[in-house]
């Protein structure tokens, strides 16, 4: 297939550029797609930039809480604000249902125009990004189980499933609103906890490290 490798189209890596990683497997308890960008050098101001903004859509799509029976294509915008905000946007959808030993892109969940109402329970993925052609492409991907929220009326909201820490070589802080960061926080904690003491378990004591760094406050 056209996706393999091949001497005539690998090349070597390098720490120099951003590498975008769309991953994901299929399991007996679920179906997995995450996709991380990160970049192992020093990052030019723009891909900081754009990789933060890209985040805070991820975040800001995240951490709303609606109301029942709205339709994904209703809030999407939520995640490309913060790219809007400069002018950035990207051309595919924000998210796709995803089916358990079925599609990875089910139908009919999602954020398209034509896609069904969220209910809680219906699983989607929330993944904005940014990309420049020859040069880098960002794109942040979780899947996200859709909850009631902590409201007097019963309002819906998302709760990320994908314990997967973000890249802090590519975050500008500084960007951030503290909601934002509180978030951020929270859900390291929730890695934290959750992935950490399996890591130790199966004594990968480098991996357990990694986490340990990659989720400090």
């Amino acid at each position: 297939s056209p996706r393999s490798p091949s001497n005539g189209s690998s090349r070597t890596l390098s720490a120099g550029e951003m590498y975008l990683f769309d991953t994901g497997g299929q399991y007996l308890d679920g179906t997995t797609d995450i996709t991380r960008t990160v970049h192992w050098g020093e990052p030019t101001p723009l891909q900081k930039e754009a990789y933060t903004r890209v985040l805070m859509g991820n975040i800001n799509l995240s951490r709303l809480i609606f109301p029942p029976n709205t339709a994904g294509g209703t809030v999407e915008s939520f995640a490309r604000r913060a790219l809007w905000d400069v002018g950035l946007n990207y051309g595919h959808g924000t998210g796709h249902g995803i089916g358990n030993f079925l599609s990875v892109h089910e139908w009919p969940v999602g954020f398209q125009s034509n896609n069904v109402p969220l209910e809680a329970g219906m699983f989607t993925s929330i993944e904005p990004g940014y990309y420049r052609d020859g040069e880098f492409g960002i794109r942040i991907e979780d899947v996200a189980l859709v909850v009631e929220a902590q409201t007097e009326k019963p309002f819906l909201t998302f709760e990320v499933v994908s314990l997967v820490p973000y890249d802090r070589n590519l975050i500008d802080l500084s960007l951030l609103s503290p909601e934002q960061i509180r978030y951020l926080n929270s859900y390291y904690e929730r890695i934290r906890a959750h992935v950490g003491p399996e890591l130790r378990r199966q004594r990968l004591e480098e991996e357990y490290e990694w986490l340990r760094e990659s989720t400090q406050p």
